[in-house]
């Protein structure tokens, strides 16, 4: 048995750790039923469900969520339209978050899968310092997919987010400072 404070007991009979327990105003609480002979500890069994529900609580906090954002594309796609897509690519990696990349391709497309590839190859090469490739390409039915992961932790976006926020918000005051006194 433990005591209320952490400190060894030893051994004792159940009714006799039940009237200490009794006696301190305490549980009796099982920590370790396989042990032999098993370990039971004395403590305030409320106070303790409540402080591993704030941990769960804190745990969850600090959780990451990763989001996966996706674009689509389609191998035969325009010039504009593909600066178009590497910027949305761009952004969602910058922000923290992963990118499903998907070429669809139909019809007569289907049997020249090496222009989907070279397509995502290069998309990756051109985003290299946002992000890396976590999945390579690969056929899936009618679609090819790459999976393109931030080389930054969505914290660290948001913390620069917020700093280049506040940089902002402090320039404007500024500026609002030096109009109003001249």
């Amino acid at each position: 048995m433990v005591g209320p404070n952490g400190e060894q007991v030893g051994i004792v009979r159940v009714e006799d750790a039940l009237r200490l327990a009794a006696e301190a105003d305490l549980d009796l609480v099982e920590v370790a039923p396989q042990a032999k002979p098993p370990v039971a500890k004395l403590m305030d069994f409320g106070k303790y469900k409540y402080e591993a529900a704030m941990k769960a609580r804190e745990a969850r906090k600090k959780q990451v969520n990763t989001i996966i954002k996706e674009i689509k594309l389609r191998p035969k796609i325009d010039s504009h339209d593909y600066g178009t897509k590497k910027g949305h690519v761009e952004r969602f990696l910058s922000a923290g978050d992963k990118v499903k990349v998907t070429i669809m391709f139909r019809g007569r497309e289907q049997s020249r899968p090496e222009l989907g590839f070279r397509l995502l190859q290069r998309l990756a090469e051109d985003v290299v310092e946002l992000g890396t490739v976590e999945s390579a390409p690969k056929q899936d039915g009618r679609n090819m997919v790459m999976v393109l992961a931030p080389t930054r932790k969505k914290s660290e976006a948001r913390a620069e987010a917020r700093r280049k926020k506040d940089r902002e918000k402090a320039e404007q005051e500024a500026e609002a400072d030096a109009s109003a006194q001249s």
